[in-house]
């Protein structure tokens, strides 16, 4: 086990060979103080041109008034370019025009025919990778362990522990069998103490579910 591994708060967390912060990767839970924003513990993501407003180049379009929220879960992994477009990027699509009119008259835009209703939240489970460049939809649903590939566009409910790539994006496989699923959304160890996950490091990530469950506090 190391003798040491970065606080859940600590903004940046990877330290360079020559002892400064990469400014190019954060721990979002401390980086984020949106209103409409919820993060878990560890989750991290990464930038090649690091943004001045992480909220906003993750998910321009939830605002602090916003009626959705964006949820991630602990331990997650965001590549450089992903966009979480949430709810309040929709427009009304349901009538002869999406125009939306209601931005353009100043005002309250509430109850104006062209505002669209409430939208759901948007979802994101625990140790879910998101790669490069992938977009979420408003409303996604991903479960945890969850693999994104690389610009892929994701939308609806995706099962936990799937791997999902394309656009639109599509299951390509399962990386576990349902029972060995349940097992490991039962061990649930990214709620487990930072010391005995870090113990467990070799069970996690070597797939030695066993192993894991024998290790389990």
């Amino acid at each position: 086990m190391p003798e040491f591994f970065a606080d859940p708060n600590t903004l940046h967390p990877v330290v360079l060979p020559d002892g400064t912060p990469h400014t190019g990767t954060v721990f979002l839970k401390p980086a984020l103080s949106h209103p409409r924003i919820e993060v878990g513990d560890y989750s991290y993501a990464s930038a090649h041109h690091p943004p001045e407003d992480w909220a906003a180049c993750l998910a321009p379009y939830l605002y602090p008034f916003s009626p959705e929220r964006l949820i991630i879960g602990k331990f997650c992994q965001i590549a450089s370019g992903v966009q979480i477009i949430t709810s309040s990027a929709n427009h009304r699509h349901d009538g002869i025009s999406t125009f939306p009119f209601m931005i353009f008259g100043g005002g309250n835009p509430a109850g104006r025919p062209s505002m669209p209703a409430p939208g759901p939240d948007t979802t994101i489970g625990h140790d879910v990778w998101i790669g490069s460049g992938a977009t979420i939809l408003p409303g996604a649903r991903i479960g945890n362990g969850v693999i994104i590939g690389a610009g892929a566009v994701v939308s609806g409910q995706v099962p936990s522990y799937s791997v999902v790539a394309g656009n639109p994006a599509r299951i390509l496989r399962a990386r576990y069998d349902a029972d060995t699923v349940a097992r490991l959304e039962q061990l649930a160890w990214w709620d487990w103490p930072i010391e005995d996950i870090l113990a467990a490091e070799a069970a996690i990530c070597g797939g030695d579910i066993g192993a894991l469950e024998r290790r389990a506090p």
